[in-house]
């Protein structure tokens, strides 16, 4: 065996990941073996498993509170408020009453809204997505406060559509 082929050999050894590899020729044997590292493609050995005391565990009774029942997730239709409509957010974002710090407000309570008309606006990603009433009537109830944060289908306004 020449010299670049040992070269060679080591070379192909070291990148191949396999730890030990060894030639054996009729005049000489080549043994090349490598620091072994975690390789992906490493074999895994297989060993027994010990035996192991394992402690047991003896019962023990927590008492548990009585189960209270779960607060309704959005805010309670209240009878009088039922022949309201309500209109919800369509997005995730911040609420707000006006186009700006500086200008007047989209709608206030007792204003009239059509259907349509941009009621406020919910910021979301750096966008100010104008929301346009969804009924025509009168606002009764403004739910939101002012650059707060809303969820999606949010109630924000009570309508008296009549």
């Amino acid at each position: 065996m020449k010299l670049e082929e040992i070269q060679d050999l080591i070379k192909f050894v070291s990148k191949s990941g396999v730890t030990c590899v060894e030639i054996e020729q009729k005049d000489f044997k080549i043994v090349i073996k490598t620091q072994e590292k975690e390789h992906k493609y490493k074999k895994m050995s297989m060993q027994m498993p010990q035996q192991v005391a394992v402690p047991t565990l003896q019962p023990v009774h927590i008492p548990v509170a009585p189960a209270i029942p779960a607060a309704p997730a959005g805010p309670v239709a209240k009878s009088e408020d039922s022949k309201y409509i309500t209109v919800n957010s369509p997005m995730i974002g911040t609420f707000y009453r006006s186009p700006g710090p500086d200008k007047p407000i989209f709608v206030g309570v007792g204003d009239e809204v059509k259907l349509g008309k941009v009621i406020c606006v919910i910021e979301a990603m750096k966008l100010f997505n104008e929301i346009e009433s969804e009924v025509s009537g009168k606002v009764v109830k403004i739910l939101v406060d002012d650059a707060s944060p809303v969820e999606y289908d949010q109630p924000l306004f009570l309508v008296d559509p009549s």
